[in-house]
Order: C-alpha cells, then structure tokens, then sequence
C-alpha cells in the first residue's frame, strides 16, 4: 500500500513531527538505499554507503550555517544529557590543555535544562558556578525571563571561565535567548557553549560568536539517538593537549572515549557503530531545508507562525496567561495556561476533536504548550490560532 498521511498537526515538544516527504524517502531508504539491495540501517558504518552520508550531512550542516573552516562537525549517539557531561569534562579539558590551569565553567540557568546541564557539572565534580539562576529574579521564583545583562556581567569581569553554557531555547518553560550576552562573545578568552537542541536551523546565527554548539536532533531536525556538535578547531587542538596526569592531578574525570571530542572527529563520527538510519534522516531534512530557500526562508516563516500563535494568546488576555516576558517568548515553544484551570480538559478535548493535538503542557509546569518547530505548516499554526480565539470567546 502507499505510503502517505494526512498533514499532522502535531505541536508536541520532542520528539517532534518531521517533514512528511523526508519520512517518506526514509522509509524507502530503510528497505534499499541507493539500489544496493540493503537498507540503510543495515550497511555497514564503515562502508563508502555509509561515510557519503556522514559526509554528505557535515557538508549540508556547514552549507546551511555557513560554519566557517574553522569549525569541525560531528555527531555521537545520545541526546542532549549526554552532552550536559561531554561538554563538562571535554572544555574543563581544554582550558587545562591550553593555560596549564583550571577554571570553573560558568552556567547562565534559564530554565530546566540549563539547569541539569549545571547539575551534571557539578555531579562530575567538575568545577562550575552559576553565573545566574533566573528565578531568582523573578518574585515568584519560577522561570519566566532572562535578567538584563547589566544585573550580572560583573561576575564576567576579571574572572576566569574554562567555558560559559547557555540553553538558547528552553523547551519546557518556553523562554529564548533573543541574543548573545555582549560580555562573553566580545571576550577572546572564554568559549561560549550553547545548546541549541530545539532551535538550530529555525533561525540565522553567527557561528563564530561560539565555542561549541551542541543540538539533540529530535526536536527540530531528525530523530532521538543522535546529537550534532559544531566546535572550534583549536578547542580539539587544546583537549588533546591535556594529559591523563594532569587531569588527575586537578580531579577532572577523564572523558569517556565514545564522547572524547578528538577521537569522535579522528574517526569521522563512526569510532562506535553511529546510528546511520537516524543521520541520514537528519540530512534529509538538511537537504528539505535547503531546497525550501534555507535558513532565511525557514526563519521568516518561523516569525510569521510565531506572530500569529502569540497575536491570538494576547488578545484574549482575560482568558489566557502568557507566564514569559514578551522580550524572550520562544518562537518554537509558546506555554500558556487558562486562567480557569477547570476548563483545562476540555480545551485540549476540543483541540483534539479537531486534530490539534500534543498541547498539553510539560508535566513538571502544567498548563499547556505548543512546540512550533520548523516542520509545522503556516496553516496548522492559523488553525491553532482560530481555535483559541474561539475558545476563549464561547467560554469566556
């Protein structure tokens, strides 16, 4: 039978929905890719079949960021947990490697997953610091805005960082950083480390203002089971410089070698079996991005489905509360509650009686919350819209 489906209009947050004609050309990979008689989860990762896909995703990544020659790209299996501990012992080795010294990363926490990223720091005992934590900025202590540079870069001035990390987009509590703080990008000597798990690709960035780019690929550009890094060539140069000795000696755990940055890129990404089904449904999407016009294109559509998500949620602001500053609302994540909560079940009964479905809210904040990634139509976006303005009106 065909392979097909009627367009979902799915907003859960990760995994997410992917392009319906990368899933289709996938699923005919998975059963003979290239007319070898195999499907691509079955090749071997070491083959020609298998480095071309390696390759081939490396080289459609840089095309779409304009990552400069500067920069490495490979992937490891896992998410981006797996990153909260390689990026922690692999830049604590690097700034070890290349000053003979320590210093602690510094974390700027704005919502959850900044904040486990600080904690798996700190399980490693890897030496680490808040830089800020924003809910203590806010009265209620709850994560809703990112606090203006001015109120902590003091604790950036004549000090020490082996990296400073930040989560650019914070799924669960719908917060973005709208730009980069000044005061670590416009420093030579601190690597600034981003997650970007669920906004790479959604809008155009600057590269060379970072150090390291981590992104899970499950939220806005493939599968679960792999995760795309972007780092500077001199930051491989520095960890290798750093030896076991050494690490000892200041009580940094040594890297594990499936995530040790530098063995990773020696091997082109398949030291360990890579998981090449889920890669190559990550280039797909690469490729579906850049016959769609790119980045630029992606983004204006992105700020147009954006405009109208928040333009419906704020004209009904009688009925609905946006708990997150305007200023950092998240164009791929949009939270909000009901301010009567009793009608919380039927919101979401009604939504998916209309097949708007995957809005409800993360488990740890309630309410509801819809992921906006890049796969998701202009048009399921107005039909979300059209059924919250509606909603409020009929039970308002």
């Amino acid at each position: 039978m065909p392979i097909d489906r009627v367009e979902p209009q799915y907003f859960g947050a990760g995994p997410a929905l992917l392009p319906t004609d990368v899933l289709k050309q996938a699923s005919a990979d998975l059963i003979n890719f290239n007319d070898i008689g195999l499907g691509i989860g079955e090749i071997s990762h070491r083959s020609k079949d298998a480095t071309k896909v390696i390759e081939d995703s490396k080289q459609h990544l840089k095309q779409l960021m304009s990552i400069p020659d500067d920069y490495e790209v490979f992937f490891i299996q896992g998410g981006g947990t797996t990153g909260f501990s390689s990026i922690a012992s692999n830049m604590a080795a690097a700034y070890l490697g290349k000053t003979g010294e320590m210093a602690p990363g510094g974390y700027l926490v704005s919502g959850s997953w900044s904040e486990k990223a600080y904690e798996e720091a700190q399980r490693l005992h890897i030496p680490s610091k808040v830089l800020f934590n924003s809910k203590d900025f806010n009265e209620n202590g709850k994560y809703q805005d990112i606090p203006e540079e001015s109120l902590w870069e003091d604790k950036i001035k004549n000090s020490k960082f082996s990296y400073v990390y930040l989560c650019e987009n914070e799924t669960v509590h719908g917060i973005e950083w709208p730009s980069l703080p000044k005061c670590i990008t416009e420093r030579d000597d601190i690597e600034l480390v981003a997650d970007l798990s669920s906004d790479i690709l959604s809008r155009e960035i600057d590269v060379t203002k970072y150090g390291v780019i981590m992104a899970g690929a499950q939220k806005n550009i493939g599968l679960a089971g792999l995760t795309v890094y972007i780092i500077k060539k001199s930051i491989l140069k520095n960890i290798e410089k750093a030896t076991d000795e050494q690490l000892q000696e200041f009580g940094i755990p040594i890297t594990p070698i499936a995530s040790y940055y530098p063995t990773v890129v020696k091997n082109n990404s398949a030291y360990n079996t890579i998981p090449i089904f889920t890669l190559h449904v990550m280039d797909l999407v690469f490729k579906h991005l850049i016959a769609k016009g790119g980045v630029p294109a992606q983004q204006k559509e992105n700020e147009k489905k954006a405009q109208l998500l928040y333009a419906a949620l704020d004209s009904h602001s009688d009925f609905y509360n946006l708990p997150v500053a305007k200023r950092v609302r998240s164009n791929m994540n949009a939270v909000f509650t009901l301010k009567d909560s009793s009608l919380d079940e039927k919101f979401l009964k009604e939504a998916e009686a209309i097949k708007l479905i995957g809005l409800k809210g993360h488990r740890s904040v309630g309410g509801f919350r819809a992921s906006i990634y890049n796969a998701l139509s202009v048009q399921t976006v107005e039909n979300l819209a059209k059924f919250i303005s509606k909603f409020a009106e009929e039970n308002a």
